[in-house]
């Protein structure tokens, strides 16, 4: 009896690890960056974005409360969740705008800027913002000191 349980469970142990390694119906995810595959991509969970203005108000909250404790970066992360909950929200998108101008994310403030003013465009901070796009896109169209230093000590 005994050997035959052993036996049994040797096969059954056998063919286990086989079945395991194949799964045709998943695809792999590759990781573009490193090369390496994630073998639980399909088991992580995904946030699908409804309407949700409640929850949206809860992350400004939220972010409102690192903003305050001085971490922008997590501010700027429950900003950008509120305005995916409700994309209408304006006042998400100003503060989103201050967390990333504070984090030094020009292009990101400027993009966030501008869907307040296009929310909002007689709001409460609109001359605030409309300054803070004019004085982004100059930044942004000239080159950092450093490069304008190199370029002065190239010539004869």
């Amino acid at each position: 009896m005994r050997l035959a349980i052993l036996i049994a469970l040797f096969f059954i142990g056998g063919a286990a690890p086989a079945q395991l390694k194949e799964r045709p119906d998943v695809a792999p995810v590759t990781d573009e960056t490193s090369g390496l595959v994630d073998e639980d991509e399909d088991l992580l969970p995904t946030t699908t974005y409804a309407f949700n203005p409640i929850q949206a108000k809860k992350d400004l909250k939220i972010g409102d409360f690192y903003a305050k404790k001085g971490n922008d970066r997590a501010a700027a992360a429950r900003y950008l969740e509120a305005t995916r909950w409700n994309p209408q929200y304006a006042d998400a998108y100003w503060k989103l705008a201050g967390a990333r101008d504070e984090l030094g994310q020009g292009a990101h403030a400027l993009d966030a800027y501008r869907s307040y003013l296009a929310l909002e465009p007689d709001g409460k901070q609109a001359k605030q913002a409309q300054a803070r796009v004019a004085q982004l896109v100059e930044a942004l169209k000239s080159p950092p000191l450093a490069a304008e230093d190199d370029e002065k000590t190239e010539g004869p």
